[in-house]
């Protein structure tokens, strides 16, 4: 089974429960375009999580996106 995204989970809930065509194509693709580019972050840190000072890929996260 392949695994889903976040994006494509909200595409698919957005899309069964509002409007077929509510969220524009070009937004979907932009979306997915920052996902993927984040999921490859992630991974970089994960395996380099020393390089950057960070505990946790949690830390991580908080750092780089205020949280």
């Amino acid at each position: 089974m392949k695994k889903q995204t976040a994006v494509d989970w909200l595409v698919n809930v957005v899309q069964s429960c509002i409007a077929p065509n509510y969220i524009p194509k070009e937004i979907i693709k932009q979306a997915k375009e920052m996902e993927k580019q984040q999921i490859k972050e992630a991974n970089i840190v994960g395996v380099n999580c020393a390089l950057y000072s960070y505990r946790s890929a949690e830390q991580y996260f908080n750092k780089t996106y205020k949280l």
